[in-house]
């Protein structure tokens, strides 16, 4: 299938039904060979912007929120994305009053688009690279509590050290950070305990002793053992969060039942109830870091045995690492490093 843009023309292979591949020429360029079974279709010219456009209103599910991360009005993105669907003869979005959705039509180009943007960016990143310029577009994925520390830090020293690219932070649970970096949505990512998947490389970057949350109280603080943590009401977040497996896994290997009292997705409000006086939690220190009011809790470690959570710097094992996501993962190690020691 060809894709025809202003000023770049794009074949896909399909084989056996899949997208196998993308080849961008200028239309002076001869074509690779490819393989026979490739159907090739005239497509009307789309333009990248409107695709850019599509897929922001696709991932944010609105075309007003789309439109201040963009920075342009709502009425010529719409226009755009109108004009895109005329192109095409299709509908891609459905307008409701909540937002955005999807159509069928609008899902397979959507999955197509964020190949095809990134692999634009790629392209330009190359070329960039090559007058040691890193640039384009990066999206990076960070845990809550990570956000929270490195963001503002973060954001300087990009903008000083790399002024010619642009930086997209997506916080998330670390199980949704590694699905959309195996996905392609997100360059990389900061993710607590990976478990081994092989759409992932991951770096170990920390490692954090986990202690069990309660109010502050006069005194010093002393370890807790494991053993002993069925006596705690426990709040903690749901399944899916990587301490929580964490925990269950060695809870169940020691033979534990845990007491859980509450099950809450967000750390700040686990934070919250603790305060209230509702239970305790189990999190690192960096959690209380980030809190809004670290001296209100303290932190008590495990022993018998000392539990760890280990931060990693995960990325694509599909996708080539690019001088820019080089440059940015070695910016995070370093930020992390200095968060730690503070």
């Amino acid at each position: 299938m060809l894709l025809v843009f202003r000023g770049l023309t794009c074949r896909y292979a399909a084989l056996d039904g899949f997208a196998a591949n993308v080849f961008c020429y200028s239309r002076l360029s001869q074509w690779p060979v490819l393989p026979r079974r490739v159907a090739t279709v005239r497509v009307e010219i789309m333009n990248l912007k409107q695709l850019e456009y599509f897929v922001r209103v696709a991932e944010l599910g609105s075309f007003s929120k789309a439109a201040m991360v963009l920075n342009i009005a709502q009425p010529a993105l719409s226009r755009q994305v109108r004009l895109l669907e005329t192109d095409l003869h299709v509908t891609l979005l459905i307008r409701n009053g909540r937002g955005a959705v999807l159509t069928e039509v609008g899902r397979r180009l959507f999955e197509h688009s964020v190949g095809i943007l990134q692999l634009v960016a790629r392209v330009t990143e190359d070329i960039e690279a090559a007058r040691n310029e890193p640039s384009g577009r990066i999206a990076l994925g960070l845990p809550p509590s990570m956000s929270r520390r490195l963001t503002p830090s973060l954001v300087d020293t990009f903008r000083r050290v790399l002024p010619k690219a642009r930086l997209t932070i997506v916080e998330g649970l670390s199980s949704h950070l590694i699905e959309w970096i195996a996905t392609g949505r997100l360059d990389l990512g900061l993710v607590h305990n990976p478990e081994p998947n092989p759409a992932i490389e991951v770096t170990p970057v920390l490692d954090e002793v986990l202690g069990l949350v309660s109010r502050a109280m006069p005194g010093s603080v002393k370890p807790v053992p494991f053993r002993s943590l069925p006596e705690y009401s426990l709040i903690l977040p749901e399944r899916t969060h990587s301490i929580r497996r964490l925990l269950e896994t060695q809870a169940a290997l020691a033979g534990l039942k845990l007491n859980i009292a509450l099950e809450i997705s967000s750390v700040p409000s686990i934070l919250d109830l603790v305060d209230a006086g509702y239970g305790h939690a189990v999190l690192m220190q960096t959690a209380l870091a980030a809190s809004s009011r670290p001296e209100a809790f303290m932190l008590s470690p495990f022993t018998d045995p000392a539990l760890t959570s280990t931060l990693c710097l995960a990325v694509s094992a599909h996708k080539p690492v690019t001088p820019l996501i080089r440059q940015l993962s070695r910016l995070l190690r370093e930020l992390v490093a200095h968060n730690n020691s503070l």
